[in-house]
């Protein structure tokens, strides 16, 4: 094997389509319109949906919540709130520690995150959280 390289997963399209596909259902259960969003491991958006009637600053909530998650391969709630604002700061506001942020994890492996915005955290949490179950993601516990 080459040294110089090393072999990864990746999430792709359909996986991405079907995590909203999940979110969305626990969402509309919940009776929460939501911003979904999903990144790679770099944090590059793959998949977005606004549901109807979602908060619009929401989306630029949710796509930090998913940034965050896939940059630190933890739940964002897990962020210390004493850097909250450095850290915010540091990566030109991307970063935060609000709850909704959730890393997709596969054979202990990161490919990418959720991030959930328009409902309270809790709401926030169980929505990523589908979106993982719909894809057989490893959850990681806020």
């Amino acid at each position: 094997m080459n040294t110089m390289i090393r072999p990864t997963f990746k999430l792709n399209h359909a996986g991405a389509l079907k995590a909203i596909e999940g979110a969305v259902t626990k969402a509309d259960e919940l009776g929460v319109p939501q911003n979904i969003a999903i990144v790679d491991e770099a944090g590059s958006l793959l998949a977005f949906l606004r549901m109807d009637g979602a908060k619009f600053m929401s989306m630029e909530t949710c796509q930090s919540k998913a940034v965050t998650a896939a940059s630190h391969r933890q739940p964002t709630s897990r962020l210390d709130p004493n850097l909250e604002v450095k850290l915010a700061l540091a990566a030109g506001k991307r970063l935060t520690n609000l709850e909704g942020g959730l890393p997709i994890v596969f054979d202990g492996v990161c490919v990418g995150a959720v991030g959930v915005g328009s409902g309270t955290g809790a709401q926030d949490v169980l929505v990523a959280q589908a979106a993982l179950a719909a894809i057989g993601a490893q959850e990681q516990q806020p």
